[in-house]
């Protein structure tokens, strides 16, 4: 999933560099949901990690 914010990223990079705001701001507003999706798995990983690591 951060390999997919990476690239609307950089897609949304190419976009604001060619002068095309409204698929620029579209690539990097899907960019930020899939990261902070990926930052929220990732916490619900760790907990389940720590949890399962105390028994």
């Amino acid at each position: 999933m951060l390999y997919w914010a990476l690239i609307f990223f950089i897609v949304a990079i190419i976009a604001a560099v060619f002068g095309f705001g409204g698929i620029a701001s579209a690539s990097a507003g899907i960019a930020q949901i899939l990261f902070f999706i990926f930052l929220a798995l990732l916490v619900v990983s760790l907990i389940a990690h720590l949890i399962r690591g105390r028994r």
